[in-house]
């Protein structure tokens, strides 16, 4: 039981230090790491909200990438999915690439930070990517 209620705790604290931060809009640097053995890449995102999504600008070297993301939060003891909101401590983007396309998840970190993985179509590996505002 001291166990449970421990955990619950640690729990309530990580939840409220990460929803302290919150919103994911504005302009982060990115490092990321390609799936494909191309190493590591450094850019920038920027992320609005347009109504109830999320609109997302990667600019990595002279590549653009442009995404759609929903949002969820942390609510209680388990993450609410639903509308784009200030309170979302993650989003999950859909994006396209030239004639692909592809999706990432993002989750922020208790130092405002936000930590991704992301995949392409018709890949079976994931890559890394990491925002910092």
């Amino acid at each position: 039981m001291r166990l449970k209620m421990l955990a619950a705790s640690c729990l309530v604290i990580a939840s409220s230090a990460v929803a302290a931060f919150a919103d994911p809009t504005g302009t982060y640097q990115v490092q990321g790491r390609n799936s494909d053995g191309g190493g590591q890449y450094t850019g920038a995102v920027r992320v609005e909200r347009t109504g109830e999504t999320y609109a997302v600008y990667w600019k990595i070297g002279n590549d653009e990438f442009v995404g759609t993301g929903l949002g969820a939060k942390f609510v209680g003891d388990r993450f609410q999915m639903g509308p784009a909101s200030p309170d979302d401590t993650a989003i999950s983007v859909g994006y396209i690439s030239g004639k692909n396309f592809g999706m990432a998840m993002y989750f922020q970190q208790p130092d405002g930070s936000w930590q991704g993985i992301w995949t392409f179509g018709g890949s079976d590996k994931a890559a890394y990517e990491n925002w910092v505002k």
